[in-house]
């Protein structure tokens, strides 16, 4: 029985979990909000988990019903993500391990958010769709690597849509998709956005351009409601998504999807991909906000499966790195 904590803090949330091989013991997790209209800062990010990241511990601890000597394996985001808030939760997570003589293991996000979905969903050998914040990749297994198919080419899919809730001064409590994604169940016309899919690839930043030209013409004139523009995002960008991921199905000739990521958790995106797989008698996976969003645990999942298989993460690697590629790793523990 190994006991691994996991400690994630790529972007504006801070994460610690606690697993006892793979049962669950702990998910404790603090999000740095900030006003409507504005974005997270990488400076102020790190202030949030400096000023948090002790306290958001003993809660997994105390959740899990444990104290850190009874701690086998210390795990931590090494990246990609914001480089700042990413040292915080790093020099904590080499802090602990030395004063409790504990092994380390370094973990891309990217890597956590798909362990973490297949162990949560059971699902086998899945096309991966990964969609967050930061990132909006198509992913595959193939000859132990995650091979990423096809993916954004300029800004991520939930960036586009945080930017776009600045726009309209939508709060950022608890996350502006969450908010979009309930002002899009009232919208009711679809307003006419670009549909950028380049072969496998897509791109978000030309339609977050094209809204900022005409949003206030369209509010001005009523012609489009701050509902009609909410489901409009959606359903556009969603389209695109579903596209690729199909194509790539078609490809590897994969019967599953799993989706992981902040976004992924998004009901209307849930429903358009079973629609997807139901016409190609595929089995789609998906979770909720507990696992979806950055959080503790998915880290300590990853880094248990590469302890097992590779050992510790030698204290000279023990870094951060801003963009680690989903690619970058090689996953020893699948065939």
């Amino acid at each position: 029985m190994v006991v691994v904590v996991g400690f994630e803090g790529s972007a504006n949330k801070l994460g610690v979990g606690v697993i006892r091989n793979k049962e669950v013991l702990s998910n404790v997790r603090h999000t740095y909000v900030t006003p409507p209209g504005e974005g997270f800062l990488p400076r102020e990010t790190a202030q949030h988990h400096r000023d948090y990241v002790l306290d958001v511990l003993q809660k997994a601890l105390d959740d899990a019903e444990i104290t850190l000597k009874d701690v086998d394996v210390i795990c931590y985001t090494k990246g990609p993500g914001m480089a700042a808030p990413l040292t915080v939760a790093a020099l904590v997570a080499r802090t602990v391990a030395q004063l409790y003589n504990k092994p380390i293991v370094a973990v891309n996000h990217c890597i956590g958010h798909i362990e973490m979905g297949r162990l949560i969903t059971g699902s086998e050998n899945p096309t991966v769709l990964y969609v967050s914040g930061g990132n909006t990749q198509i992913i595959v297994y193939f000859q132990q690597r995650y091979r990423i198919v096809g993916e954004t080419i300029d800004i991520a899919v939930g960036n586009c849509l945080d930017r776009f809730a600045r726009l309209l001064k939508l709060s950022n409590e608890p996350s502006p998709g969450y908010n979009i994604e309930q002002l899009a169940k009232k919208g009711k016309k679809l307003a006419p956005l670009p549909y950028v899919v380049k072969g496998m690839d897509v791109s978000f930043s030309g339609i977050l351009s094209y809204i900022e030209e005409h949003l206030a013409v369209w509010l001005d004139t009523e012609e489009f409601t701050p509902e009609d523009l909410c489901f409009s995002l959606q359903e556009t960008v969603f389209a695109m998504l579903i596209e690729i991921t199909e194509r790539a199905m078609a490809h590897v000739k994969s019967s599953e999807v799993l989706i992981v990521g902040g976004v992924g958790c998004n009901e209307r995106l849930q429903e358009m991909m079973g629609v997807m797989c139901r016409e190609r008698y595929a089995t789609l996976y998906a979770s909720d906000h507990r696992f979806c969003i950055d959080n503790g645990v998915m880290i300590a999942v990853a880094g248990l499966l590469q302890y097992r298989y590779d050992g510790c993460t030698p204290w000279d690697q023990t870094t951060c790195v801003q963009r680690y590629r989903t690619d970058d790793v090689r996953v020893s523990w699948r065939k």
